[in-house]
């Protein structure tokens, strides 16, 4: 067979009604893919985000009760001292340990906030990971259906993106 008749005999193949169905099956399934992986990165990237600043106020937690350890030992210093002033200075350092120690509390909640946020992220992100692999096995079965010509694997390849469709949908229901 010359190259020119075996071109002209595929692109009659090509022209084949069921190719386009399946053809354009893969187009939109690609598509989707396509949509579903960025969403998986920006998902990934907002949970990184979250435990970094989950990291910053844990880090920012143990700034103020170092403070407040610092006022603790300075009140039992001028304690032991007794000199003249000793118990306004000591108010003073009992004041900071009780506001150390109030911020602590605030800034352990928005810490633990962001932790939660961190895990939502993570699983939101994960779940648009499995649906992505869904949608990439829709494409190879769709890819199938054209080299085998066997309808029931196309309808393969829109119920296993289908699924990944569902499951990249439902990612909104995680928290």
């Amino acid at each position: 067979m010359s190259v020119n008749e075996e071109l002209s005999e595929h692109s009659h193949e090509a022209r084949e009604p069921f190719d386009k169905r399946v053809a354009v099956t893969m187009a939109i399934i690609a598509a989707l893919l396509a949509i579903v992986s960025v969403a998986a990165h920006i998902n990934s990237t907002e949970e990184l985000l979250a435990q970094q600043k989950a990291s910053d106020q844990w880090a920012y937690y143990q700034a103020k009760d170092i403070r407040r350890y610092d006022s603790e030992i300075a009140q039992d210093f001028l304690g032991a001292l007794k000199a003249g002033g000793s118990e306004e200075r000591q108010k003073h350092y009992k004041d900071n340990a009780a506001r150390y120690d109030n911020d602590r509390a605030e800034i352990q909640k928005e810490a633990q906030q962001l932790e939660a946020e961190r895990d939502v992220k993570g699983k939101q992100a994960l779940r648009l990971e499995i649906a992505e692999i869904f949608l990439e096995i829709g494409i190879v079965f769709a890819s199938l259906a054209i080299l085998s010509k066997q309808p029931l694997v196309w309808y393969g390849s829109i119920a296993t993106a289908g699924v990944g469709v569902v499951i990249a949908a439902t990612m909104g229901l995680i928290n």
